[in-house]
């Protein structure tokens, strides 16, 4: 999997700010600098004004201004089953790679056995991992190889049989039926930064499961360099408490 930040609102934060400000203003602030919008703020520097006021915006529950900034990110290497989790979310935009347009008649069923074209769950090689409703704990070495062998013949034998339906003349949209959920697939996606954290109340929760905990950590991470103030608040006080942030 790869995370990338494609595009964002330049300067999220004085524009989340500049939102906030809006409410308690007497002048237009379209008509003020952002100085001028902060000047009653605590704070002996326009950073400490806006660590103040977002603070003070979080900790209060004030999101709306927090739907002002945008960032759109590309993600590379995902399951289609992570791919159906993200994809519930609202007020999140999306482009997903087609499977109907795009074809994978040049894949070697033999480098799917290796991770090609399929993501390979951790527990189909780690005997110490313990997923969420597992009828059993760990495994011995012999079990996981086991596993291990099945998930990689049946990845492969997929592959190779939805090739053969398209040397057979079957449209990709319809061969595509025998492809593994755990398919990798590319996707483009936009959301602002109060849906981005609603995402992660959910996401990186501990009862997420391993992929899509992942794929929200690192957009989090991409995000901390971004919105800086608001997702060290973020990550200090608010996270795993299931905020339910979404509008």
């Amino acid at each position: 999997m790869e995370v990338r930040l494609l595009e964002a609102t330049e300067d999220p934060e004085e524009l989340i700010c500049t939102g906030a400000r809006n409410d308690y203003s007497e002048p237009f602030v379209g008509d003020q600098t952002f100085e001028e919008t902060m000047e009653t703020v605590e704070g002996d520097s326009l950073e400490e004004k806006k660590e103040t006021l977002i603070g003070h915006l979080l900790s209060h529950g004030h999101y709306g201004p927090f739907e002002h900034p945008q960032v759109t990110f590309a993600v590379e290497g995902i399951s289609r089953s992570c791919m159906a989790q993200i994809t519930r979310h609202r007020h999140v935009s999306f482009d997903v790679q087609s499977m109907r347009y795009v074809s994978f008649d040049d894949v070697d069923p033999a480098d799917v056995r290796e991770g090609e074209m399929v993501v390979v769950p951790p527990s189909a090689t780690d005997p110490d991992w313990v997923g969420r409703n597992q009828k059993t704990g760990q495994v011995d070495e012999e079990t996981v190889a086991e596993r291990d062998e099945i998930f990689r013949d049946t990845v492969a034998d997929a592959v190779e049989s939805y090739q053969e339906l398209l040397d057979l003349g079957m449209p990709p949209e319809d061969a595509r039926f025998v492809l593994p959920i755990g398919t990798k697939v590319n996707m483009v996606m936009s959301m602002n930064v109060r849906m981005l954290m609603h995402i992660a109340d959910m996401r990186a929760a501990a009862d997420s499961q391993w992929e899509i905990r992942q794929m929200t950590e690192e957009l989090l991470d991409l995000a901390k360099d971004w919105c800086p103030i608001t997702f060290k608040y973020y990550e200090e006080n608010m996270k795993n408490r299931k905020n339910r942030l979404a509008p």
